[in-house]
């Protein structure tokens, strides 16, 4: 059996989850998220740096979205990039740390971030729902939001869910032509639907976690049943990998060592090599999926730096163009 090598943070905290149930059909239960919410809780001596925080709406076709928008405390950034939290589509929200912890180190980087307040697949909501609130939040930080306050490009993002709708909001802006993002930066993102078969070795490794830590074929299809209601799978723009990636700009995707759904995200990484859009790929070592999730781990840290890093070479990159 190949050797399970996780963070010791993480290893620490699998006993948190035995007996936890993989997503699916039957919400989780208050303890069963009391659990999730103790894996995740702060690394101890962590404390996320302050940020300017504000909430605010952007306009869209249905209604307005609710964003939260953290600017570094000297009010100077060339540099914004819009955020979707993941959560399956169905869970999450700005006060997670996927969310708010992310955003707070990244603004602390000097990045404005506009964190997305999109509607999740319950209550009848489906694709293209939480697809739209992105897409309009992205124009209006992109196009009248005035928030970088020395000029700047906007980058689009996420992590998950949340990688998805950035990638399938990146499709519809390039088709679009109108307002685009400078970059994308995609966290181990679903792409496809289903995901694509993982080699032997690495089911072996996967199935040393716990099951509440799993993405299995079950779960998966209730998931993106969820989220795509009556939409089939290759609808433009529901899951990018599906779709055309010809034209993107450039991408950070990053994929967790630890991850059903890192077959997902090789397979994005080679669509886009093959259509030569300008790539930087990061497997993060010795972490489960949703890492970012645990504020202060050092390995989610390392990650946002990279974020940070990305996005500065991208700017560079675009000013030398200019």
């Amino acid at each position: 059996m190949t050797d399970l090598v996780l963070d010791p943070v993480l290893a620490a905290r699998l006993h948190l989850l035995d007996g936890v149930p993989a997503l699916g059909a039957e919400p989780p239960t208050a303890g069963e998220m009391r659990r999730f919410v103790a894996f995740s809780a702060p690394v101890d001596g962590y404390a996320a740096p302050d940020a300017d925080v504000t909430d605010v709406v952007a306009p869209g076709p249905k209604g307005v979205v609710p964003v939260r928008v953290y600017r570094p405390l000297d009010g100077r950034s060339s540099r914004g990039l819009v955020w979707a939290h993941g959560g399956a589509f169905q869970f999450g929200n700005l006060d997670m740390p996927e969310a708010d912890v992310v955003a707070r180190e990244l603004a602390n980087a000097g990045v404005t971030v506009v964190s997305v307040d999109y509607r999740l697949c319950h209550g009848g909501v489906h694709f293209p729902v939480p697809h739209d609130d992105v897409h309009s939040a992205f124009v209006w930080a992109a196009a009248d939001s005035g928030l970088l306050t020395l000029g700047g490009s906007w980058a689009l993002g996420g992590a998950s869910a949340g990688g998805n709708l950035a990638a399938g909001v990146g499709q519809r802006l390039r088709d679009e032509g109108r307002v685009v993002p400078e970059a994308l930066v995609l966290a181990y993102p679903v792409a496809h639907d289903p995901v694509p078969r993982a080699s032997s070795d690495h089911r072996e490794r996967m199935a040393a976690l716990p099951v509440a830590l799993r993405f299995t074929p079950e779960s998966m299809a209730f998931i993106n049943a969820a989220y795509l209601g009556d939409s089939p799978p290759d609808v433009p723009y529901a899951f990018p990998g599906l779709g055309d990636v010809a034209g993107l700009p450039r991408t950070l995707v990053m994929l967790c060592e630890y991850d059903d759904l890192r077959p997902s995200g090789e397979a994005l990484v080679e669509s886009l090599r093959a259509a030569d859009i300008p790539l930087t790929v990061e497997l993060v070592a010795g972490v489960s999926h949703g890492h970012l999730n645990v504020p202060g781990l050092p390995a989610a840290l390392t990650s946002i730096a990279g974020i940070v890093r990305f996005l500065a070479e991208v700017g560079d990159q675009s000013e030398g163009v200019r």
